[in-house]
């Protein structure tokens, strides 16, 4: 073995990205001295994004001030990476943490967000990548629009900043004072869920809850949501409610396309063109890549399925190293995966198999190489 690659996803809860990638650089060195193994941290849009951009490619951490999902104002940062391209994690300004003992998407904005967006814009950025999770908001992404220079209006022709609770107040939407810098800028936004953006399977109905909704705020929320893509579709022509996961982060996804000409992209597929995926495994004999679940979900295209793909038509091998293999993954071998490992070796509870998980990840890892000796 000369070159193997490794690009795992974080193991939820358990193991970051980082740490998977050690535990199977430290494996494959003990076996293979001289092989160049390369690492790629996987961000998956939420908290830490920005810090597995930068150890992925390098670049610098730009800190800010800006609002929190109170209007209160916060030191927060954005990555910029080589050829000036910014990354902003929404977590970084409208994260759930940064709301404390006192989560409430009815008052809660992604203003904040928009202010960080702004800021890489001002400093010349002409690609960014946003990335979203860990919300605490369900604002439709219209806090962060009006950072921009979006107004929207009620019935009493006063423009306000929207939160859940005021989504159902507007009446009209006015993109004519959006900063002239975002004209020839690029923006892609991470987004691996395909929840629409209301609807039971939406974003108040699915994610509001974790963010402090009740029963009622889920409803009224979702109203909100129904009533703004009803507005955006007869004033902007956009019929953002049939977005694949327009629903996601409290529907940024929905806002990202119709406030800021965002086109939504799987994770992966940002990552893996950022890092020339395809140019780095040319001469690869081994991929590496892996998650804390594989099952079905994981088909429609996340981290081992983008990596096989690509690693398909290059002709490399991937072995996928996860927790837990879950029913119904067999088209995953005919979108490139050559092979599926779980690291569990007993038939534990996941809250005692967590204790166990960089152990286990090495031994299995170490197996893994073993077998790989074996001449033919």
């Amino acid at each position: 073995m000369k070159k193997i690659v490794c690009i795992p996803d974080s193991f939820k809860g358990t193991l970051s990205s980082a740490q998977v990638c050690d535990i199977m650089e430290k494996s494959i060195h003990h076996h293979f001295p001289s092989c160049q193994v390369v690492k790629i941290e996987v961000a998956d849009g939420g908290e830490g994004s920005v810090d597995a951009f930068l150890a992925a490619v390098g670049g610098d951490k730009i800190k800010v001030i800006v609002n929190n999902p109170y209007f209160e104002p916060m030191e927060s940062f954005y990555g910029i990476l080589e050829g000036n391209v910014a990354v902003v994690e929404m977590a970084a300004a409208a994260g759930l943490p940064l709301v404390s003992e006192r989560p409430n998407p009815m008052e809660t904005t992604t203003y904040g967000v928009g202010e960080l967006i702004l800021a890489a814009v001002k400093r010349g950025c002409k690609k960014i990548i946003v990335g979203l999770g860990g919300s605490s908001t369900n604002d439709g992404g219209c806090g962060a629009a009006c950072a921009i220079g979006v107004r929207f209006y009620d019935a009493q022709e006063q423009s306000f900043v929207p939160t859940g609770k005021s989504l159902i107040d507007i009446v009209r939407i006015d993109l004519s004072g959006v900063d002239s810098d975002f004209h020839d800028v690029e923006i892609i936004t991470m987004c691996d869920i395909d929840n629409p953006m209301y609807g039971l399977k939406g974003a108040a109905h699915i994610f509001s809850p974790q963010k402090g909704a009740n029963h009622n705020m889920v409803l009224k929320l979702d109203e909100g949501l129904r009533h703004l893509a009803n507005v955006i579709k007869d004033q902007l022509n956009l019929d953002v409610s049939v977005i694949v996961g327009g629903g996601a982060a409290g529907a940024m996804g929905a806002g990202m396309v119709a406030f800021f000409n965002s086109r939504l992209q799987m994770g992966i597929e940002t990552i893996l063109d950022l890092v020339d995926f395809d140019r780095l495994i040319e001469d690869a004999d081994l991929i590496f890549t892996g998650e804390g679940k594989i099952d079905s979900q994981s088909l429609q295209g996340k981290v081992p399925i983008g990596v096989a793909r690509r690693a398909k038509k290059a002709n490399v091998g991937v072995i996928a190293v996860v927790g837990t293999i879950g029913n119904d993954i067999e088209p995953a071998y005919d979108m490139g995966i050559t092979a599926i490992f779980s690291i569990n070796t007993e038939p534990v509870p996941f809250e005692i198999a967590i204790l166990k998980s960089k152990e286990n990840l090495s031994l299995t890892m170490e197996n893994i190489i073993r077998m790989l000796k074996i001449k033919p």
